[in-house]
């Protein structure tokens, strides 16, 4: 197994985040709402996107986490994370997430969502938002609306998800 360097992206990375996500995903969008995201003042936080970078410097693996609010209160969205078809499965994505995730603490973040896989994202500690009284603004099976407190020791809001404009829900 490769070891992949995890660090927040650079302005020099755009284009391969933007690679890594058309790579990823069978359409565009995902990689538009990684451009609109990093757009919009309101939703983008410095230091939440996260590359991960093979032994040789190449970028494969990226994850973001942006603002998102629970009944008017902050919360961060993990979406999208996507690594090059090639290095799937080889702890790229784990390692972005991982550092998202540890960037998100030090800056004193607690509430972190996800709509995702159910058998994937548990390993990060995330369980069913529904736990928390947390739901998606859209039906989604509760499996998938995932959301994980990174101090469980302070309070994680309760209600309805209300996602960036970029997400188009």
């Amino acid at each position: 197994m490769p070891t992949w360097t995890a660090r927040p992206e650079t302005t020099a990375d755009i284009p391969a985040i933007r690679a890594i996500n058309l790579a990823a995903f069978p359409t565009a969008e995902e990689a538009g709402i990684v451009d609109a995201l990093r757009a919009d003042p309101q939703a983008w936080l410095d230091g939440l996107s996260m590359v991960a970078e093979a032994p040789d410097g190449t970028l494969v693996g990226h994850a973001l986490l942006t603002r998102c609010h629970v009944d008017g209160r902050p919360a961060l969205t993990l979406a999208p994370c996507a690594v090059l078809p090639a290095h799937q499965g080889q702890g790229a994505g784990s390692a972005a997430i991982r550092a998202a995730l540890e960037a998100a603490r030090s800056l004193g973040e607690n509430t972190v969502l996800v709509l995702g896989h159910g058998t994937y994202y548990p390993r990060f500690g995330f369980i069913p938002a529904s736990r928390f009284g947390i739901r998606a603004p859209i039906d989604v099976p509760d499996e998938a609306m995932m959301a994980l407190a990174l101090n469980p020791a302070r309070p994680t809001p309760t209600g309805t998800i209300q996602y960036p404009a970029a997400f188009g829900i």
